[in-house]
């Protein structure tokens, strides 16, 4: 396989690529109004059929999410798009919306008018102000367009959305936390069940999806579930966005069928940097366990990452060649974790702290053997015991570079320190220690992208 499959990149290459205009003349909103002419109960089912599942990291079923909600009571429910991408290396939805912000209002429409949903919200990163303010404006277009407001195209079906702008906590990520912040409350995980599904934001029935599931709904729509079920694999259907970064030469969003693999996207995007080899790369973002060359020819769906002992989360593709230090890679991710607890459970807030502790310890060369099977210990307390899936993400980048680079890091044990030199590294920002007179101020260690 060599073909992309551009559907929700296919105007990003136009002139304001961002306005309706160009959303429109591209075919955009005949999908919404197709589905103005089914039963919302149809829509459902097409959903179901196309085999979209979610792309925001866990891969439920889209359509079957939808069918949990109970029955209409006359009371309101809600659509809340999980907007908030945090994660480091997960870099597609916020270009999704930056670029083809329609794409997710019209996909926000079809999933209302399926539902019976008559207010939706749309929660994004607060970081990102330019993405809230092209959003914010592609919102207004729509309903000057009639696509969003009251009477939509004539069908008497009526739709409000909001855009909220989150204040850049990652664990808001998480469903029900997202939820909690977007009634103004402080953004940690709600003991399940109930699922949003039954009461979630105001306590009632309530689906939560991300950017790119709901931006996916229109393609569904107008071209039928038949042509979204003819790509990808027989259990991982459709296309999605593949974000390659680090030590890559052509870094970027590649949108492909599912089950293309790894070797294939290299050659798309010009192969690992120049003179250099792959040494090891997340499937799905620094929460899931890494792979080394070794897994360059595994399909990347669902089933066959999982079969490799991964997962495929949010196909945030972070490339690292051999210049790289794993230690050093795990332990910058063990940092954001511990910062980006909310404290709300001990084995999370207490065992990503201890993990990052031990890390620094291995890494500046004054960690004992011991410490490996203490690293496993925490991990181990951790995995399955935490109140979210935050902490169960904490250890994955742990123990899945402990059994593939052991000697990596026995190599740093005993005073040894770290071997490689980070100055050779193009992934993190390096500053050398200069000794500090009275007159200056702390230096900022550089963090470097993501």
């Amino acid at each position: 396989m060599t073909d992309l499959m551009p559907v929700l990149t296919d105007t990003w290459d136009a002139d304001r690529s961002w306005r309706l205009a160009t959303y429109e003349a591209a075919g955009g909103y005949a999908g919404l109004r197709k589905a103005l002419t089914m039963e919302p109960g149809d829509v459902v089912q097409a959903v179901k059929d196309s085999g979209l599942r979610g792309r925001g990291g866990a891969g439920f079923p889209t359509g079957m999410k939808w069918g949990f909600l109970p029955p209409p009571d006359g009371g309101p429910r809600y659509l809340v798009v999980n907007a908030d991408e945090s994660e480091p290396g997960t870099c597609k939805d916020i270009p999704l919306m930056l670029a083809s912000p329609q794409h997710l209002l019209e996909g926000i429409a079809i999933t209302s008018y399926a539902i019976g949903c008559h207010h939706a919200f749309v929660y994004v990163r607060g970081e990102v102000l330019h993405v809230y303010r092209r959003l914010l404006a592609a919102v207004q277009e729509a309903y000057d367009a009639g696509h969003l407001g009251t009477d939509v195209h004539g069908s008497g079906f009526d739709l409000e959305v909001t855009v909220h702008a989150g204040a850049g906590a990652y664990i808001c990520g998480e469903e029900t936390a997202l939820l909690d912040s977007l009634e103004g409350k402080r953004g940690q995980p709600r003991l399940k069940p109930p699922f949003p599904a039954v009461a979630g934001l105001y306590a009632r029935p309530t689906v939560v999806n991300n950017v790119e599931s709901i931006a996916s709904v229109p393609g569904i729509i107008d071209r039928g579930a038949e042509w979204f079920a003819s790509m990808g694999t027989e259990k991982s259907q459709g296309h999605g966005l593949f974000s390659l970064s680090g030590h890559v030469t052509r870094p970027g969003q590649y949108e492909a069928p599912l089950g293309i693999t790894l070797r294939e996207l290299l050659d798309l995007a010009g192969g690992v940097r120049a003179t250099r080899e792959l040494k090891f790369w997340t499937p799905g973002g620094s929460s899931t366990p890494i792979f080394t060359a070794d897994h360059l020819d595994v399909p990347l769906d669902y089933e066959s990452v999982g079969k490799a002992g991964s997962m495929l989360g949010t196909r945030a593709l972070q490339i690292f060649d051999d210049t790289t230090c794993v230690v050093r890679a795990v332990s910058r991710w063990t940092d954001f974790y511990a910062h980006e607890s909310c404290g709300k459970c001990t084995p999370c807030r207490e065992g990503t702290y201890w993990l990052k502790q031990v890390l620094h310890r291995i890494e500046a060369g004054r960690g004992e053997e011991r410490d490996l099977d203490l690293l496993l210990d925490l991990c181990d307390n951790i995995l399955g015991r935490a109140f979210c899936a935050l902490g169960d993400g904490a250890t994955s980048p742990v123990t899945s570079s402990i059994q593939l680079f052991r000697d990596e890091y026995e190599a740093h044990l005993d005073g040894r320190g770290c071997p490689f030199d980070p100055s050779a590294s193009a992934l993190f920002a390096y500053t050398p220690k200069q000794p500090r007179t009275p007159k200056q101020a702390p230096a900022l260690a550089g963090t470097g992208g993501h």
